[in-house]
Parts: C-alpha cells; sequence; structure tokens
C-alpha cells in the first residue's frame, strides 16, 4: 500500500484516488500516511479515497458522499451526512439497515 500511495504520488498529480489505502497498514505507517495526505490537500490537492472505515472517514475527511449500489444517497460534510449521529449509523440507515444483510442469518442462532 505504501509503494503503491509513492508511486501514484511521484509526479504531483491534481488527483489522488484511493481505494482503501489503509488496509493492512499498520498503525505507524497510517498516521504517516495520514500526515501526507493532509499535507497534499493543504498544498492544493484533491483526494478521492473508498473506505468502509466510517471512523477513518469521521477522521480525515472533509466532504463524504455515501454510495450504495452506484447510487449517491447522501452527500455533504461529515455534520451534514451524520445528520445527528455516528456516520457508521447513518451509513447503514442509508443502506437499507441490518435486515437487508443476506448469508449472516445463521449467525443469530448462535446467540440465543
Amino acid at each position: 500500500k505504501k509503494i503503491a500511495l509513492a508511486a501514484a504520488m511521484i509526479h504531483s498529480p491534481r488527483l489522488l484516488v484511493l481505494d482503501e489505502p489503509f488496509e493492512s497498514v499498520d498503525p505507524v505507517s497510517s498516521a504517516t500516511v495520514t500526515d501526507i495526505l493532509k499535507n497534499y490537500v493543504a498544498q492544493g490537492g484533491t483526494v478521492l479515497l473508498s473506505s468502509h472505515s466510517m471512523e477513518l472517514v469521521e477522521r480525515i475527511c472533509d466532504y463524504v458522499a455515501v454510495i450504495v449500489d452506484g447510487e449517491v444517497l447522501a452527500d455533504g460534510t461529515i455534520q451534514e451526512v451524520r445528520a445527528g449521529g455516528t456516520l457508521e449509523q447513518r451509513f447503514v440507515e442509508l443502506a437499507g439497515g441490518r435486515e437487508t444483510v443476506e448469508g449472516l442469518e445463521w449467525l443469530h442462532s448462535f446467540s440465543d
């Protein structure tokens, strides 16, 4: 991941498109990459980041869009999209709630 990020940034592009850039990255490297990306944005760059980690998105993003099945269901600042809750709660709500998850029903039998 770190080498891929370095390769993407070496030519100083105006836009970085990153898909799960912190997946399988240790915490120290994650903090370093976050600093690098924040500096990149401060210098006028734009980062388009795709992630399933809502905590990460809340921590480092300025603007967010919730996209489900290719449709933008909400977009705006973190505060606007959160609508008073956490970003994870809002994402689950927008995605149809917990009832729409298929294939995990069998797990409920172990928690009874």
